[in-house]
C-alpha cells in the first residue's frame, strides 16, 4: 500500500474486502484508504464495466463528490444534455424543454455517464487499491475473534495470504473463497455488488425475500445516432410503455432507453438472450406503422439485439431490516436499490460509501458500532427515495393515449405561462428533497481513525 507504513501483526490495517468494481465499491475503497485500511475490489466482470447509462449528481452527493477530490472531474465529463422534447408517431417534436427540467437538476447538480464515473473512480483508486477481474466469492466463513491457529490473513497486495507465527491469538475476520483465487482471510467484507448482489445471497438469504418490484422493467443500451441527436433527449409514449433516445456531450453514440409495464417476470438475470426476448415481446407491435407508436421503435429493438452494453432488469427496491451480519456489511444497491425510477441510485452510492467508511474510520469498539452508525445516519435518507421511487415508476408511464395528449399540452404551454418558473421547482421539489434528505457528518479527516494519528498509520480499534 503507498504511502503506509509496514505495521507489526499487532498494529496491521484493517483488511477490507469489496465485492463490486462499479460505483459504489469503488468510491468506498477510495475513503478506506485516505483512512489506511488495506482495501481488495472483487469484480465478477473480466474487465472494468464501462457501459451504461446517464446517471444524476444531486444534493448531498454533490457535496461527497467534492469532498472526494472529484466534482470538477464529473463537470468535466458532464454529459452537456441542452434539451428535452416529447415527439410523436413520425418523430416531430412537439414540446421542447431545456434538459434540467427533465431531470429536475438544480444549482451544481450535473449528470455524467455511468462509464465514465466508474472509470473515474477506478483511475483514482487503482494505485492503492488492489483490484482482482474476473472472480467472484463462492463462501464467507465468519471466524471466532478468540481462533488460535495462527492464520491472520493478508494486509497487502497480492493473492498469497500470509502467516503471523508470532503466536498471537486470532482477531477474528472473515475466511473467504473464491471462485478462482485461493482462500483469504479479511477483517472485513463489503458486498457493493448491486441489486442481484453475490453476499446478500450468501450472507442473508435467497433474493426474492427482499425486492419489491415496481410494475415495470426498464433497458438501456447504445445505438448508432441516426437521428443526428446533439446533446438532446427525446420522448415518445404509448399506454404502459416509454420510449426514450438521447445523445451526450463527446459520444458519438445514442443511448436508448425502453420502459415497459408489466407484473414480475422470470427470467436469468445472467442471460441477455432471455432478456432481449421479453424486451422484443413487450415492444414488437409499437412503430410497426404511424398509428401504432414512434415509428423510431423497431429500429431500436434491431440496436438493443446487437448492443454489446445491452441492459434489462426491473424497478425494484431492495427492503431488508438489517444491511449487516457479523463482520458483512452491504453498500448500495446490494443494501437497499432504490431502482433506476428514483434517479437517485448513484448520488446514494455515494452517500453511502462515505457515510460508511466515516463511521468505520471513527469506530472504536469494532466493526458493530461502525455498521449501526452507518444504518442510523443512512435509513432516512433511503426511506424517503424509495418512497419517491415508488412514486416515479408509475408516473414514467401513462395510463392511457388521453393522459399522454395531456401531458404534450401542459409542455407546449409551459414556456409561455408567466407561472413556468413555480411549475419547473414544483417539478423538481420531490427530487430534491430525496436528493438532500440527509445531513452529511463531518467525519474523522483522511488518515486518522478517531481524530488522533493511528499507530503505524493505520485504524485500529479493537477486533
Amino acid at each position: 500500500m503507498s504511502g503506509t507504513v509496514s505495521p507489526s501483526p499487532r498494529t496491521r490495517p484493517r483488511t477490507v474486502l469489496i465485492s463490486g468494481a462499479s460505483i459504489a465499491g469503488p468510491a468506498l475503497a477510495h475513503w478506506l484508504h485516505r483512512y489506511g485500511f488495506a482495501v481488495t475490489v472483487v469484480e465478477r466482470a473480466p474487465e472494468l464495466r464501462t457501459g451504461g447509462y446517464k446517471v444524476d449528481i444531486r444534493g448531498a452527493a454533490v457535496e461527497v463528490a467534492e469532498r472526494m477530490g472529484i466534482l470538477e472531474d464529473i463537470q468535466r465529463a458532464s454529459t452537456d444534455m441542452r434539451t428535452g422534447a416529447y415527439v410523436n408517431d413520425v418523430g416531430k417534436r412537439i414540446a421542447t424543454l431545456p434538459a434540467d427540467i427533465f431531470g429536475a437538476r438544480v444549482g451544481r447538480d450535473d449528470e455524467i455517464m455511468r462509464g465514465d464515473l466508474a472509470r473515474l473512480l477506478h483511475e483514482r483508486t487503482r494505485a492503492d487499491v488492489e483490484y482482482v477481474f474476473g472472480d467472484s466469492i463462492t463462501s464467507l466463513t465468519e471466524l471466532p475473534d478468540d481462533r488460535h491457529d495462527g492464520r491472520q490473513g493478508h494486509a497487502g497486495h497480492g493473492p498469497d495470504a500470509t502467516e503471523d507465527t508470532d503466536g498471537t491469538r486470532g482477531a477474528g475476520g472473515v475466511e473467504v473463497t473464491f471462485e478462482r483465487g485461493a482462500p483469504r482471510r479479511f477483517d472485513l467484507v463489503v458486498g457493493a455488488d448491486g441489486l442481484h448482489s453475490n453476499v446478500r445471497r450468501l450472507v442473508f438469504g435467497p433474493e426474492e425475500q427482499f425486492v419489491r418490484h415496481l410494475g415495470a422493467y426498464i433497458s438501456a443500451f447504445s445505438l448508432p445516432n441516426e437521428l443526428g441527436l446533439d446533446r438532446e433527449e427525446l420522448y415518445h409514449a404509448v399506454p404502459g410503455k416509454l420510449i426514450c433516445v438521447y445523445s451526450s456531450a463527446g459520444d458519438p453514440a445514442a443511448k436508448g432507453l425502453l420502459v415497459f409495464r408489466s407484473p414480475r417476470l422470470v427470467y436469468d438475470h445472467r442471460k441477455p438472450a432471455q432478456q432481449r426476448a421479453l424486451l422484443q415481446a413487450a415492444f414488437k407491435e409499437v412503430g410497426v406503422s404511424p398509428s401504432e407508436g414512434w415509428t423510431e421503435v423497431p429500429r431500436l429493438l434491431e440496436a438493443a439485439h446487437a448492443a454489446d452494453d445491452f441492459y434489462f432488469d426491473g424497478l425494484q427496491l431492495i427492503e431488508m431490516d438489517r444491511w449487516s451480519r457479523g463482520r458483512v456489511v452491504l453498500l448500495g444497491d446490494a443494501a437497499h436499490c432504490a431502482s433506476p425510477a428514483s434517479g437517485q441510485g448513484t448520488g446514494m452510492a455515494l452517500v453511502g460509501a462515505y457515510v460508511l467508511a466515516g463511521a468505520l474510520a471513527a469506530a472504536g469498539r469494532g466493526p458493530e458500532e461502525a455498521f449501526d452508525r452507518y444504518e442510523k445516519e443512512m435509513r432516512g435518507y433511503v426511506a424517503v427515495n424509495h418512497a419517491l421511487a415508488a412514486k416515479f415508476a408509475k408516473e414514467m408511464t401513462a395510463d392511457s393515449r388521453r393522459q399522454i395528449r395531456f401531458r404534450h399540452l401542459m409542455m407546449r404551454i409551459l414556456p409561455y405561462m408567466p407561472w413556468k418558473n413555480l411549475v419547473a421547482k414544483k417539478i423538481a421539489e420531490d427530487v430534491q428533497r430525496g436528493a438532500n434528505a440527509i445531513t452529511l457528518q463531518d467525519h474523522p479527516a483522511p488518515g486518522t481513525a478517531t481524530g488522533r494519528a493511528p499507530a503505524a498509520g493505520c485504524p485500529t480499534y479493537a477486533a
